[in-house]
């Protein structure tokens, strides 16, 4: 999808890269679609060619800002090491894990508390220009959404550095309050996400990446596809009522090939998104502490509770019994 919602600042801010470099941005514009000049908004498709077409150049995906360079394929890797996490927790763990290895600084670190989510990024110098940071939560972030197949609204995001030129853009391109000359960089989030389970394939995965990173450029939403709609019926329901595959289909007014060509569109399949919902269900049950084990796995809709045991240990890694010991 092609949006105009890259503003001329941070087009210009892409094309330092290539000036501190002595490089002559007039090819790259070019080749990206986009005229020598940038006055109006461009679409996240052109800025992601743009962005391509610089890391292929300087050998780097981060815009040369990091203590080392982001070499070409990292974002891939990344992706990859990330992919089979199980929850979004774990996928941000191993994601900010990762840049930390590649990047070196600035570093990473997830943090929870008072039902947020806080990622915290620390420098060993001085802090890096505001670009720097919004580069690097759009690598974590546009994963991050795309893992769990939704928006993960922002609360608020602070940045250790001085105000940019054009302060005025992270607000509107992040959806959320933003400050400047903070102690620290930081992103905060609620921290019910984290327990959200990873939801794409392998095969989901290689559709993501050859539209990379133009994907990662707007906020990820699935408001009116198909699998938001199967979701919505689904949620309104007790999952002991689900219909079958066929009765979703027809309710939805389309062919069973149909629904399942549309889905799969969306890297998803109609078992993933109940078994995303029964997850977040029978985390919210079990922390509730007001029915039992077996009790929850038959609200679930499941006739035995072996296979709730089974399932559960799939998507949090640990057994009812464990997770609500630990809280």
């Amino acid at each position: 999808m092609k949006r105009h919602n890259i503003t001329p600042g941070f087009v210009e801010d892409a094309l330092a890269s290539l000036r501190e470099r002595g490089l002559d941005t007039v090819p790259f514009m070019a080749a990206a679609g986009l005229p020598e000049k940038v006055i109006e908004p461009v679409t996240n498709v052109q800025y992601g060619r743009l962005w391509w077409l610089i890391a292929e150049a300087i050998e780097d995906e981060f815009f040369g800002l990091a203590a080392r360079p982001m070499r070409p394929g990292s974002f891939d890797l990344l992706c990859y090491a990330v992919l089979h996490s199980g929850t979004l927790e774990r996928a941000l763990r191993r994601a900010l894990l990762f840049l930390n290895v590649v990047l070196d600084d600035p570093r990473g670190e997830l943090h929870i508390r008072d039902g947020m989510a806080h990622v915290v990024l620390a420098d060993q110098g001085l802090p890096r220009p505001a670009f720097a940071y919004r580069a690097y939560w759009l690598i974590l972030m546009g994963v991050a959404c795309w893992l769990i197949g939704r928006r993960i609204p922002l609360r608020h995001l602070d940045f250790a550095c001085p105000a940019p030129v054009h302060r005025k853009d992270y607000r509107k391109f992040f959806g959320a309050p933003v400050l400047f000359d903070r102690p620290s960089t930081r992103l905060v989030f609620d921290s019910s996400y984290l327990a959200l389970p990873v939801i794409r394939s392998d095969t989901a995965l290689e559709s993501f990446l050859r539209e990379a990173p133009a994907n990662i450029l707007i906020r990820y939403r699935h408001d009116h596809d198909t699998s938001s709609r199967v979701r919505a019926r689904l949620a309104a329901m007790p999952a002991s009522t689900w219909p079958s595959f066929e009765a979703m289909a027809k309710a939805l007014r389309m062919s069973e090939a149909t629904l399942r060509r549309r889905l799969r569109a969306d890297g998803l399949s109609f078992g993933a998104i109940k078994d995303e919902l029964r997850s977040v269900r029978a985390q919210r049950l079990l922390q509730e502490k007001s029915s039992s084990v077996a009790e929850v796995a038959a609200e679930l809709g499941y006739s035995e509770p072996s296979a709730f045991y089974r399932a559960f240990h799939k998507w949090v890694g640990q057994s009812p019994g464990d997770f609500r010991k630990g809280l």
